[in-house]
């Protein structure tokens, strides 16, 4: 499969380090997936299972690899004994879901033999993580009555919020948020919870989404701590943080002339329309930079402790300490004079890294003779 511009499949791959492609089709159900296992050194790979009427199977398997190299970056910087993985199911989630296809799918996941768990994405959700499971053991999302996490959304913007308290610290001497304000764009799951957070906190919220019922839910809920702004107009707002929730790609050549804020801290993913060249534009212009992937990753945080027996409470601490890790990012990239990018990718490598030098040493060294003549006996 090559679509003539990134090469063939295993060059595709070596590109990214990728370790492992999985194609999966049955006739029968209508199933076609590619499951992507990027990186497996601290563990097996989690990341969620996309659902999307991809243009061609190339964009797809352009898609799969780049979200399943993000997942291995997001695991390794929270501080998970897990490595990144990500599946794509080709097809419209509107109208082509059953049952059987997503129990077909649970049984290519359960044919892996555990290198890769999965969890609901876009285009899926618990209802089908439940079908899924239904093959496999190894799968995460599930609702709280099966054992599972249910909702990762509150875990999600609890992080976040980490996120900007911390940055807060390092921009102005002081992570409360009282007396602040916090520019929340997109009201859905986790920009609702974030907007309690803040106001909770005693900040103040301007607010906007493309959605009138998520902007009426938030006016009736919070409606002496908001000021509601058209969707096109959050990123200019004045404010100390500006914190995205929605899509990606929204600080770019035209927006960052119009930000009026210290941060930019947000949910959402990809954040950055060009890591390098806006996080250098962010920088120049005095914006402090909160990777989202870093402050994002309370919902990995929170469907990897289904792993090990779901605990809300437990799970909520884990997230916590996002404020933590984001600090050390910002301690890296002073002492390292590069971006908050750069310092989190460094972050994430060089735990990979020391994962991979210990299991090196521990794991493949081989038993010396004198070790293998030596009396077990005594």
């Amino acid at each position: 499969m090559s679509d003539g511009v990134d090469g063939g499949i295993f060059e595709q791959m070596a590109r990214r380090d990728h370790e492992q492609i999985v194609f999966c089709h049955d006739e029968i159900t209508g199933l076609k997936a590619i499951i992507g296992i990027h990186d497996t050194t601290l563990g097996p790979a989690l990341g969620g299972c996309r659902m999307w009427t991809y243009a061609s199977e190339a964009a797809a398997l352009r898609d799969v690899l780049r979200l399943s190299r993000g997942m291995t970056y997001k695991a390794a910087a929270a501080g998970l004994n897990l490595g990144g993985g990500k599946a794509v199911i080709i097809g419209d989630s509107k109208t082509q879901k059953s049952e059987m296809l997503f129990r077909s799918y649970g049984r290519f996941v359960q044919g892996v033999g555990g290198r890769y768990i999965t969890a609901e994405d876009v285009g899926t959700s618990v209802r089908d993580m439940e079908w899924v499971r239904m093959e496999t053991d190894f799968v995460v999302g599930i609702s709280r009555a099966l054992g599972g996490s249910g909702d990762p959304s509150p875990v999600t913007a609890f992080g976040t919020y980490q996120g900007i308290r911390a940055a807060l610290k390092w921009a102005t001497g002081s992570d409360s948020l009282a007396g602040r304000t916090v520019a929340v764009q997109g009201l859905g799951h986790v920009g609702y919870h974030l907007v309690k957070l803040v106001t909770e906190a005693g900040a103040k919220a301007i607010v906007a989404d493309i959605f009138e019922d998520a902007i009426r839910r938030v006016v009736s809920d919070f409606a002496n701590m908001i000021e509601v702004v058209p969707p096109n107009e959050i990123h200019a707002a004045e404010c100390d943080v500006f914190a995205p929730c929605a899509l990606g790609a929204v600080i770019n050549d035209d927006t960052i002339p119009q930000l009026k804020c210290q941060i930019v801290c947000g949910s959402a993913n990809n954040i950055l329309g060009s890591e390098e060249k806006h996080s250098r534009a962010l920088e120049e212009k005095g914006i402090l930079y909160a990777p989202d992937y870093v402050v994002n990753a309370g919902g990995l945080i929170n469907v990897a402790n289904e792993l090990e027996g779901y605990n809300r409470e437990r799970a909520i601490q884990q997230a916590g300490g996002i404020y933590d890790i984001t600090t050390q990012i910002f301690q890296i990239a002073r002492a390292e004079e590069t971006t908050t990018v750069k310092a989190a990718n460094t972050l994430a490598e060089r735990r990979i890294a020391g994962a991979a030098k210990l299991r090196d040493r521990f794991v493949n060294r081989r038993p010396s003779r004198m070790m293998l003549n030596m009396r077990t006996d005594i």
